[in-house]
């Protein structure tokens, strides 16, 4: 029974990524677009005052393209394909990924009821970390490969690299160590993962309680249950990534290729030196787009497979 619970789970976890990346893969290349370095900043000429005799200075300042600027510059130099680059290394590790996560997250949380309090925030919080560092450690080298797949740039008609010319390139140029390069921006953002799980898992558990405390309500799920599991995956989010945005910015900087980004804290430094605070936020709107559906979607994916295959989970 434990080891058909958990095929389950890897079942459910793989399905529900697959539909995710698969629908929200442009969003995912605006996003790194946006959070790189390279991207082409616009001069603007801004008067700066504070000079001896008070007058105004003019002196250019850089500006972020905006979304749609960077999404119209894409189509029109590349061709809508490019708004699916990275997508085959996306679909061979969002499966596998989520299939993974899911099943740590699911039995390390046995694990941690035996512990703590069962299904307390502590446990939800362990059990969602734990899975991301497991994910994280054995994914790492599939991601890179696909941020530098939607980093570069090629014009219309210009061959681009496939996943596996890409992955024989980094190793060329860089070796194995080249596939962690991020690494340690993905463990940082464990926080982020945890964050979503400990608000979407207490908001389930209360949507359990008013739905069994309801007399009219029985044991069977309804569609409007799912739909608000997706509400909930999608609030919870939301909010994580909003809290836990930077951390992404700097794993992109990290995996650039020939970058002078080398460490995590070094990365921060130099961002917010040369660039300011602000630009650890830059691609946050592309990124709350595209996640919080793929995350409603990936979520209730999951709890629609597991429903239908087996017991609902806890």
């Amino acid at each position: 029974m434990a080891q058909r619970d958990t095929f389950l789970h890897l079942f459910a976890g793989g399905c529900g990524g697959t539909v995710g990346a698969i629908m929200t893969c442009p969003l995912e290349v605006l996003k790194t677009r946006l959070q790189s370095s390279r991207i082409a900043l616009r001069p603007v000429f801004q008067v700066q005052l504070g000079t001896l005799s008070g007058t105004g200075v003019l002196r250019p300042g850089p500006v972020t393209p905006g979304l749609l600027q960077v999404l119209r510059s894409i189509l029109e130099k590349e061709g809508p394909k490019s708004l699916f680059r990275g997508l085959g290394p996306n679909l061979v590790g969002v499966a596998p990924s989520r299939a993974i996560y899911f099943a740590a997250y699911s039995k390390s949380k046995e694990g941690f009821n035996s512990i703590f309090v069962p299904n307390s925030g502590v446990v939800h919080m362990s059990s969602a970390g734990f899975a991301a560092f497991v994910t994280n450690s054995l994914m790492n080298p599939i991601w890179m490969v696909k941020t530098r797949m939607q980093l570069e740039k090629k014009a219309r008609g210009e061959k681009r690299m496939n996943a596996l010319q890409c992955a024989r390139y980094v190793y060329r140029s860089e070796g194995v160590r080249g596939f962690y390069r991020g690494l340690t921006a993905s463990y940082a953002g464990i926080s982020e993962t945890m964050i979503c799980f400990l608000i979407y898992e207490t908001l389930k558990k209360h949507m359990a309680q008013r739905r069994f405390s309801s007399p009219s309500s029985g044991s069977d799920r309804r569609a409007s249950d799912f739909l608000g599991l997706m509400m909930a995956a999608a609030f919870a989010k939301g909010c994580a990534s909003c809290i836990a945005y930077p951390h992404e910015v700097i794993r992109t900087r990290l995996r650039e290729e020939g970058s002078k980004y080398r460490y995590f804290f070094q990365t921060a430094r130099l961002v917010a030196v040369e660039e300011g605070y602000a630009a650890f936020y830059r691609g946050l709107i592309p990124q709350l787009i595209r996640q919080i559906p793929n995350t409603a979607i990936v979520l209730s994916t999951y709890e629609l497979i597991v429903y239908l295959l087996g017991e609902p989970s806890q």
